[in-house]
Order: C-alpha cells, then structure tokens, then sequence
C-alpha cells in the first residue's frame, strides 16, 4: 500500500481464491519507522554506508547507470545473497563525483545524480540536465511483523506528472500498469482473466517513464510483493514485501529498451535454443498410448502441416509417479522415440514436483535417504496432495537436491526425450493451493519459511531440470519449459502463460502477457494456442495462430476434456489457413533466430511494445496490441470475432505491408484489410528479412537458395543474419556466422552490402534477393562495381535478382 500494510487481526490469516493463505491487509494505524536524518556516513570502494538514527543505507554504484540501494535496520543487513543476479555479472570500474554540503549529498556518474537529504536520507534521481526521475515521497519505511516477526518494507515515490509503467512479468490486465496494484505470489490460477492477479510468475521488475525518460526498478526480494502505481493515492508509487530487506537496483535508460539490457545484464539472458525449439510444438492433456502418438505425428505428415514437438502430459507416466513410464501405455519409449525422430519429432515430457509417497517407488526412496524433501517447522516431511495422491516435495532451494533431482533425468535423456516441461511449481497443491507457511527450506544456506522460498520455487526447479539435462546430452542444447517464476529465470527455461481459456478476450491477454514477459527479461514465452480451456470455433483457432507465429515460444496445448485443438480439428478452410501461417513460421525462422541471437548477445527483447520502440511519442503509451518481432517485423493481431479489417497505428517512419506492398507514411493511426487468411503484418523500410523454402520440420532438407526480402530504405538501415549448427555448442567456439546487410538509398540508388564476420559453412548456395518497392524497372545493377547483364524478373513493383553468397555490394538505378 501506498500509505501502510498488512496487520494481522483478531482471525491472523485468510484465504485467497487459490486457498492459499494470506496475510490481511486492513488496519492502517500500525506504526511506521522511518531512517532518521544522517548520524554518518563511510565509503568502501565503490558502495556508500549512510548511518541514519534508526537505519543504514547502501548506495552501491554498479555502472553510470544502475546504482543499487539496501536498507538495514536494527544494526544489521541480511546476507549479499540473490538467486536472480547472473553469477556472471561484475559491476563495472565506474567514474562518479561526490559532493557534499550542510544538507545535501551528491553522487553523480556520467549518466545520473543521486542526491540524499541528510534530514531524512530521502533519495532523489536526477539526469545531468537535472530531470527529476524518481523521487521518495515517504521514501524507505517499513512496520514489524506482528505475527511471523521480521519486517513489512516499503519504498514509496512521488508519482510523477504523465508517469507510466510497464513489466512485472505475466499479468494479463492492461499493459500500462498506471491506477493498479499488482501482486506477486505465484498462483495456480486456472482459468484466469484480466482481473486475476496474482497469477503464476513472480518479476518484481517494472520500468516507469515520463519527460521522455525510461528507468527501470528490479526490487529482489522473494517475499509475497506488491506494487502500487498510483491505486491507493494518486500522487504515489510504492513497492513493499513482506519480509526480508528493502533492495533495489535503479536501471538508467533514458530509452525503455536500453533498460531492458541492462536488467538483462543483471539477470542474464536465454542462451540460444536448439533451434528444432522454435518450430512449431503440439500438446494435449493427454496424448496416449503410443498408438496416439504415432497416429498424431502420422497425421501432421499426411496433411503437410509443419511440426517439430510434440509434449507428453501426466498420463505417460506409471500412476503419474516423475520418470517413470506407464508400460501398458507406452511399452517401448525408447523405440517409439527414436522412430518419431526418424520422422522429425521431437518429444518432451512433463514433469511435476510432487513425488509420491510410495515406499517401492526409486525416486521416493532416493529422495528419503538424501533427506532432499521440504518439512514443516517441527520437523516432519511436507505432505500435499497433487496429481499422484499425497506426495513430498523436493526443497529446489537446497543445493544437494537439485544436483540429486538432475541426475534424475539421465534415464529419460537416454530414452531419447529432447526436453522437459516444468508444472505445477509454483507450488501448486491440492488442499491449500501451496505449501502452508511455515514449510522450511535451506535457500542456499540461508534458512527460511515458504513465505520468503514460495516466488523462487519454480525457477529453482527449471535450474535444477536444465542443468540435469545438461549432465546427459553431450553437445545437445537443453530445453526446458516452466510455468512459474522468479526473476532469472531466463538463464534456465523459456516459459508460457498458462491454464488460459478459449475466447477473444484470452487471445488479447495472451499478446499483453508475452509482450510484458519480453520486457520482463523473458523473451522466450508463448501462449496456449487456442486457449487451454474450452473449445475455439476455427476462426478464433486461426487468429490465434496467426499472432502465435510471431511469438518465440509457439505452441497449441489444451485441456482433452474441453475437445481436441489439432489443426485438422477445424473445418477445410480453416486447415488451409492455419497451414499456411505455420509454413510461414519455418520460412521465417532465420529471421527468428537471429532475433534470438540478437536477445542472448545484447538482451535486447525479441517481442517489443510499441512504446519499446518509439518511447518518446504519447501515442505509444496505451496501445497494447501492436507489437514488433526483432528489428523490422510490426504484427498486430486480428483479435473480434468476424474482422475483416482493424485499426491500428503505425509509428514513426514508412511501411510496407507484407501482403500488398503498398508504402504507407508512419506516426498515424491506419485501417488495414485482414481477411481471415491474412493478420495485419508490416516490415520497416529497409529492413532485410531471410527466409528459407517451406519445411515440415527444422533443417528437414538442405536447400540451395536462401530468400533475402529487402524493402526499400530511408536512409540508413541494418539488418541480420546470424547461423551456426542449429545444436550443440561449437558456436561457443567460433564456429557461427553474423552476416550484416547493409540497406542505403541516396537519391534513386539502392545500396545494399554485406559484411560477413565466421566462416560457418552454410547448406545454401546463392541469395534470391527480392526488393520491395521499386516503382519500375531498373535502368542499372551494379553488382562489385559492374553491370549485372540479365537485370532480374520485375514485377508488382518487387525485383527479383539472384546473388551469390559472397556478394560484397549491389547498387540498384
């Protein structure tokens, strides 16, 4: 709350939807303590302690433009401990000036200044120009815990005129965050809608702006959170958790998307997928026996419908116990496995955290005699139920039980599953919704309750499946999937939405939750295709894969028991449809791994809100549907039933729509067509995308000729090409390429070069090169300074020319 928090009444706890447990959030007479003004202050190395009367602040300057500030009271500050903060990342050898006089401290980097108020120790961030960005209204406060003891902490800021705010991971209300409160606890929240918060993930990252001027917050702090953004009182902002400490990073931009990296910095980013993983999955609830399985993977052939995964639920499993295998259901995986391959399936397999308690069952006992399981604050071993019955669970926190739960998956990983789907862990169960509150856990050797181990459950796990499946594939890449959260998770798992529901209203709030995890520091997300709840009707089917083929994660799940979602489930017109968008995301697969290549070298986001783009226009700030896919590709999805047409804004600069070429002037909202067989789809002036022929499945058929669609520039414009093996990890050493094209256009000639950096051999071995834009025939091409004697095939204002690999430079009359 803005002003205050939770006392525990007469009745200390409640119930939520989820049966979870909470905390009450009622009286606001509790009492309040503040800093106090400054008794002192000292300097070690780069990080400043500012000795208030009842509080310490540290001001630790991590670069010019991240500074992180701790609060400590009652003499001490908790352990320098965090699960989000990439191991990898070092702060850097910073330049900053410090000033002081009767009332104030200064400390100014190259990029911001951090005044302190010796009165108070309230904080202000200002630019060099002296833009006030963010400043303490009430500043760092906090009240006891009357019932668990510890400290409720809050940090309240002035809101600041024309404010917004983006982040905060998967909600699914609006995306500009202004006048709500979020929660983060991560929640089984089945079903949910645009007014369900909490819901599964748990990233206490946000970014404001105003003044044209981005900055982010990351407050790491695992406890149950919540973030308000002018809810309670219009003129402030406030963070607070329920335990722990006050700590947070301030991320300078001044644009959204520099804030971004740099929390990627912090955080890390996804390492390249096997790139068989950004092809197009299948799922249900449940496929089974091996007979389905077969048929289902025979059926994608038979129609040409393009697949590269299909995904085991629970039902593969003997009596759902974790690595086991059901052998009336599948007597053979290994085989039936190894012979999907043959056809180009991948398979992955679903993986819970409840393991039964059964006494004959291998797991159970290992888990027994590592001691690895979670217990209750008086010693006893957690029990909850899930789907096996009542089951215990592994303590993710503890070290030793997440090297035990990797080496779990060597017998899977020699059957031949090529990843793993994380479930259920947020922790979800049956009785309460999540463990009762006082479960205890290791937490790397700092022990807790599962008040502060609840929002880091699920990433825990993610890291403990990614790196046993590293332990068993040799140069393969891992995939894992997760459905809870904390921040970095990225370092270990892509992720999806969740148990969403078949209607129009879901199709939007999936686009708003990937956007949002994207901006969050998680790139690799998707929705449930269709919806995992319910049953679609072909056209909301056919949208919604329409939008999912620009989504990284691209995958169609649902609930069997709600009716099949395969692609042939429609009628005839919509197959067609849905099979030709699903071709298009393998045509276009270049230009999405090199987006992902793009996000793990830069931690640039691969989808983009508009305001991530073109932060400095007011049109930005409350649009929510159009989005970009890496550099050059602008979707926005058909998302009301029987559209034939939508609007939708275009910003700053000149588009080409993909379908019609026609050249429109950008910062304007449009009308644009949409037939059911087309989603509005633009690309920037300039841009280069590569695409490949048609495929059934990642790297089914080598080809000779890669497709290079160019559109005509303004300007200056770059583009990417990134190659390496698609698998394992010979990139790491070299054995990749980064192909840089060039686009420029002065006066009525077309430039375009290309600068290769590796040497990875390529299957292909010449460019199609289609330009987009020509008004007519050419009258000159120069390719390497000398005239091209069969000048291409022209027509509806595209030329087409083909260019060998090497090509150094072509010029267009």
């Amino acid at each position: 709350m803005s002003d205050t928090v939770e006392e525990i009444q007469n009745t200390e706890e409640t119930q939520d939807f989820s049966g979870n447990y909470i905390d009450k959030f009622e009286d606001k007479n509790l009492e309040e303590f503040f800093c106090g003004k400054l008794e002192s202050w000292e300097k070690i190395e780069n990080t400043f302690l500012f000795h208030g009367e009842n509080a310490t602040l540290e001001l630790a300057i991590f670069s010019s433009h991240i500074l992180r500030f701790r609060y400590g009271h009652d003499g001490y500050f908790e352990d320098d401990f965090s699960y989000a903060i990439d191991p990898n990342y070092q702060p850097q050898d910073t330049h900053y000036i410090f000033e002081e006089d009767e009332d104030l401290i200064s400390i100014k980097t190259d990029v911001v200044e951090c005044v302190i108020n010796k009165a108070d120790l309230k904080t202000k961030i200002k630019d060099l120009k002296g833009t006030v960005i963010q400043e303490d209204e009430k500043g760092y406060h906090w009240q006891d815990h009357k019932y668990y003891g510890g400290t409720i902490n809050i940090s309240t800021k002035v809101l600041q005129p024309y404010e917004k705010f983006f982040g905060l991971g998967d909600k699914s209300g609006r995306l500009n965050m202004i006048g709500q409160r979020k929660e983060l606890w991560g929640t089984d929240c089945y079903g949910y809608g645009a007014d369900t918060d909490p819901v599964y993930k748990n990233i206490p990252f946000f970014m404001g702006q105003h003044s044209k001027i981005g900055y982010g917050i990351f407050m790491d702090n695992t406890f149950r959170s919540f973030f308000d953004f002018g809810k309670e009182r219009n003129e402030a902002c406030s963070y607070w958790a329920q335990g722990g400490e006050m700590r947070y990073y301030y991320i300078h931009g001044p644009k959204l998307i520099d804030v971004i990296k740099r929390y990627a910095e912090l955080t890390g980013k996804h390492a390249l997928p096997p790139k068989w993983a950004l092809g197009y999955h299948q799922s249900k609830w449940s496929y089974y026996p091996e007979s389905v399985v077969r048929e289902l993977g025979a059926e994608f052939r038979t129609r040409k419908i393009p697949c590269d995964v299909i995904h085991l639920d629970i039902d593969y499993m003997d009596g759902f116990r974790c690595f086991t295998w059901d052998k009336d259901r599948f007597p053979d995986p290994k085989k039936m496995i190894s012979e999907m391959k043959d056809d180009g399936f991948k398979t992955i397999v679903i993986i819970d955290p409840g393991i039964k308690v059964d006494k004959k069952y291998w797991v159970y006992q290992q888990g027994m005699e590592g001691d690895y399981f979670c217990k209750r604050m008086d010693g006893p071993l957690l029990k909850a139920s899930v789907w096996p019955g009542l089951c215990h669970f592994p303590d993710f926190t503890n070290p030793e039980a997440r090297a035990w739960w990797g080496t779990l998956y060597e017998g899977l990983v020699e059957t031949g599953v090529d990843g793993v789907w994380n479930d259920m862990n947020e922790p979800a169960t049956f009785e309460e919704g999540t463990f009762p509150n006082d479960v205890r856990f290791d937490f790397d050797g700092h022990p807790c309750s599962h008040r502060k181990a609840h929002n880091v459950y699920g990433s825990l796990m993610a890291r403990a499946t990614s790196e046993g499946q590293k332990m068993f594939l040799d140069n393969k890449r891992d995939f894992t999937i997760s459905r809870s959260a904390y921040a970095g998770i990225q370092r270990y798992a892509s992720v999806w939405t969740g148990d969403n529901s078949a209607s129009w209203e879901q199709l939007r709030i999936a686009n708003i939750q990937c956007q949002r995890l994207n901006a969050s520091g998680i790139s690799f997300a998707g929705s449930d295709v269709g919806g995992f709840i319910g049953s679609p009707d072909g056209e909301l089917y056919t949208r919604w894969v329409q939008m999912a083929v620009f989504h990284p994660f691209f995958r169609t799940h649902s609930s069997g028991d709600h009716g099949d979602k395969e692609p042939w489930t429609f009628e005839e017109k919509y197959i067609d449809i849905v099979r030709k968008f699903i071709e298009m995301r393998y045509e276009i697969l270049p230009y999405v791994y090199t987006t992902f290549w793009q996000h793990s070298t830069t931690g640039a986001p691969m989808l983009r809100s508009l305001h991530l783009e073109v932060h400095d226009d007011p049109e930005s700030f409350f649009r929510e549907e159009e989005f970009f896919l890496g550099d050059h590709i602008l979707v926005c999805p058909i998302s009301e039933a029987e559209a034939t047409s939508r609007r939708m804004y275009l910003p700053q600069g000149v588009w080409f729509n993909y379908w019609t070429n026609e050249e429109l002037t950008g910062k304007k909202e449009i009308k644009v067509k949409a037939p059911l067989d087309q989603i509005p789809l633009f690309v920037r002036a300039g841009g280069i995308i590569p695409m490949q022929p048609k495929m059934q499945y990642v790297d089914e058929f080598e080809f000779d000729t890669l497709t290079l669609k160019a559109y005509k520039p303004v300007g200056t414009t770059e583009s990417y090409l990134y190659e390496d093996k698609g698998d394992g990890y010979e990139y790491t050493q070299g054995d990749q390429s980064v192909k840089t094209f060039i686009a420029e256009l002065e006066a009525d000639k077309w430039k375009i070069t290309q600068k290769v950096k590796g040497d990875f051999e390529v299957c292909y071995k010449k460019y199609e090169l289609k330009l987009h834009g020509i008004e007519q025939a050419p009258t000159s091409i120069l390719l390497e300074g000398e005239e091209v004697i069969k000048k291409g095939r022209y027509a509806k204002k595209v030329l087409t020319i083909e260019l060998p690999i090497d090509f150094k430079e072509i010029i267009i009359t």
